[in-house]
């Protein structure tokens, strides 16, 4: 029964913890809440946004649940704060761990140079600060729209006023025979890291199978680690997906000068061994010996949520310039949605730290009633041995391309034109030339000038039109 005193108040169901007594049940004391005994349920229940209930602005509150773990999850949650909403922020997260960045761990994390906490967005006190729940080892396994509910792997029913998908991607999995080997790896997760940090061992043969740059991040630390690396790519060159020829060209001979052994042309058809893997055969029958293998062949978004809820996918959650889906109550971020770019005057779906960072923010920014449209360029980078690219649009749609700089000293970039459009550049161990890159795209720039080390960049970015 209510309390007499709030009997005035329109209640909403908000939560539905099945163990923790009411004082781990992690909400604010100024919430109104009491359990009411169903089987072993406590049923949590909040008078905050149905009553109409003001923040400290005057604004009336609202509830707004973050579906994630990553850094669009973890950006969005940081940036409704820094866009002074006030409202209630849930974060829930199917990993055992607060939101972290995935960049790391195909880097300082699996190389074993970062610890956990360094892989983390923000640490635990962040969120503590700002009031930000976060619930993780929880999976969210479907959304109600009409009732604005999501219902958890937990047995909790959470109530929402907006959602925020930030469901991020999955490794693409390699169907091929023995695939459920131990001794077989997909690099996404902390725990899939962890995995394969007890399989480096000095001296052990690894296989990677796929060369984007997933793979030869993992080449160039296992390399240094130690082990005897072969890459397997299907195509002529390695990174020709994401890249054009002079740098496939560049980084095939900065691998094959550590050690690695790469194999272009070459598929893997299935893997070989009884308990564990022991080769991984090829195309033509070849068997290549490996203690273990890691697949890097790509990712997929994570669409199913939001597919089984109604929304439009289309290689990704679709959003609109304001990260909105076709739900007005449900927005999108990160490597799950295919959004619109203005700068290239069509759709894309990114797979990158920059867009899910920008993207999450612009989403706070319209979540928190600051209305922001997205309409960054994007940009990536990969880390492999002492050289860092730094790449901004899509090189492999140019027409032609300049050099800037030597790549015999492993410092230069490569500019990528349209006619007279810059369209991209890939910037080796060059952060001036990449940042100047940047502000090139789209614009009609002087490639002669832009290809000569004499000639000031500043000069050719005040010139650009």
């Amino acid at each position: 029964m209510v309390p007499a005193n709030q009997a005035h108040v329109t209640l909403r169901v908000i939560d539905v913890v099945h163990r923790p007594p009411p004082h781990e049940t992690g909400y604010r004391d100024s919430e109104l809440k009491w359990a009411m005994s169903r089987s072993s349920a406590l049923v949590v229940v909040s008078a905050v946004t149905m009553a109409g209930e003001r923040t400290r602005s005057g604004r009336i509150a609202m509830t707004i649940v973050i579906v994630g773990g990553g850094h669009a999850a973890g950006q969005a949650a940081a940036s409704l704060r820094q866009e002074k909403y006030e409202g209630e922020i849930l974060v829930i997260g199917e990993e055992p761990h607060i939101p972290y960045q995935r960049p790391p761990l195909s880097k300082q994390y699996l190389s074993g140079e970062y610890g956990l906490d360094r892989v983390h967005l923000r640490p635990a006190r962040f969120y503590e600060s700002k009031d930000i729940r976060v619930r993780s080892g929880v999976r969210v396994e479907s959304i109600d729209p009409d009732r604005r509910r999501v219902a958890c792997s937990d047995g909790a029913e959470i109530g929402y006023d907006k959602l925020l998908l930030a469901t991020g991607a999955r490794p693409r999995r390699l169907a091929a025979p023995g695939g459920d080997l131990p001794g077989i790896h997909y690099l996404r997760t902390i725990a899939d890291v962890d995995a394969i940090r007890e399989d480096f061992q000095p001296g052990r043969r690894i296989v990677i199978v796929g060369g984007g740059y997933i793979g030869l991040e993992v080449a160039a630390i296992a390399t240094k680690a130690g082990l005897l690396v072969t890459v397997l790519e299907m195509e002529d060159r390695i990174l020709k997906r994401v890249t054009t020829p002079t740098m496939s060209a560049f980084y095939e001979d900065i691998h094959t000068g550590q050690g690695v052994e790469i194999r272009t042309e070459m598929r893997a058809e299935s893997f070989a061994g009884s308990d564990r893997l022991s080769g991984v055969v090829c195309a033509g029958g070849e068997v290549l010996p490996a203690d273990l293998a890691v697949v890097g062949i790509g990712i997929q978004p994570n669409v199913e949520l939001a597919e089984a809820a109604g929304l439009e996918c289309n290689n990704g959650i679709v959003v609109d310039e304001f990260t909105r889906t076709d739900d007005p109550n449900i927005f999108a971020a990160g490597d799950c949605t295919n959004h619109p770019n203005p700068v290239f005057g069509r759709r894309l779906r990114l797979e990158s730290v920059p867009n899910a960072m920008e993207q999450s923010r612009v989403c706070a920014a319209n979540l928190a009633g600051n209305p922001k449209t997205y309409a960054n360029v994007p940009w990536f980078w990969s880390d492999q041995y002492d050289l860092k690219l730094q790449m901004v649009g899509f090189s492999t749609e140019a027409e032609r391309q300049v050099e800037r700089g030597d790549p015999t000293t492993r410092r230069f970039a490569v500019f990528y034109f349209d006619g007279d459009i810059l369209t991209a550049a890939d910037a080796v161990n060059s952060a001036r030339e990449f940042m100047v890159a940047r502000q090139l795209v789209g614009k009609r720039v002087d490639s002669g000038k832009l290809a000569d080390p004499g000639v000031d960049l500043r000069a050719v970015l005040q010139a650009a039109t």
